[in-house]
């Protein structure tokens, strides 16, 4: 299940070249699952953090091998969205964001 308009992305590979600016994220596993919605204020950081943590040892978290994102300056309400979306199609929050809080920087 897709949920936004952008392209699958792999995690590793270009992560790491995403712009700073405000934006919502879908964190997906290698079967292309939905295991996250987050939303922050700087993409750039938030996952170059990700990066350089691991994601603090979350093992739900670790599970990413696909991505997709959007760029928008309304990035709380456009999450918001995408998390009611999913919730209404699948019944559930997806895994991860029950494990941990979405973080903005």
């Amino acid at each position: 299940m897709e949920l936004l308009d952008d392209k699958m992305r792999v995690w590793l590979e270009s992560a790491k070249f995403v712009k700073s600016i405000p934006g919502v994220y879908v964190f997906y596993d290698r079967n292309k699952q939905v295991i996250f919605i987050g939303e922050t204020n700087n993409m750039e950081v938030t996952f170059t953090k990700y990066l350089d943590t691991n994601f603090e040892g979350n093992k739900c978290m670790q599970k990413i091998s696909l991505y997709q994102r959007i760029f928008t300056n309304n990035q709380k309400q456009e999450c918001a969205e995408i998390m009611e979306k999913f919730k209404n199609e699948t019944g559930k929050y997806p895994s991860c964001n029950s494990e941990i809080q979405i973080q903005t920087v």
